[in-house]
């Protein structure tokens, strides 16, 4: 079943100031679902999956935190067990989760990218590089 939004709550991104001795920076994304609930979509005639997630990018050595929260609309044909388990194992049914985790990487790397342009910080996914070609 298909994700129909995204709607974003927060997005926060901070910068130390210091000066960091090393060379190598490591950036790390990482998403987490928070909760899902069922909800009533008032266009629709059907309910939705309402998937909470924060979405952290840290730079290592602790340089700088990005941090986007907010919420993914997801239809499915069978949110009541979605919505049991999520309470008994907070956890998402394997399918649901890589197709719910992909597209917060797409959507979320892209924002932070841009965030992290703006604070002049490395980008948080390897960008494309054009080399000379060898003869």
């Amino acid at each position: 079943m298909p994700i129909i939004g995204l709607g974003l709550n927060s997005i926060e991104a901070s910068k130390k100031n210091e000066r960091v001795e090393q060379q190598e920076v490591k950036v790390n994304s990482t998403p987490h679902i928070t909760d899902v609930k069922e909800v009533d979509l008032p266009n629709f005639s059907q309910k939705a999956l309402s998937i909470e997630f924060d979405f952290l990018t840290v730079y290592d050595p602790a340089l700088a935190k990005i941090t986007i929260k907010g919420t993914v609309m997801y239809l499915s044909d069978n949110i009541k067990d979605v919505v049991t388990e999520w309470k008994k194992k907070k956890r998402l049914p394997e399918d649901m989760s890589m197709e719910v985790l992909n597209y917060l990487f797409r959507h979320c790397l892209l924002k932070s990218s841009v965030l992290a342009d703006e604070l002049q910080l490395p980008p948080p996914m390897p960008m494309p590089r054009i080399t000379p070609k060898k003869e």
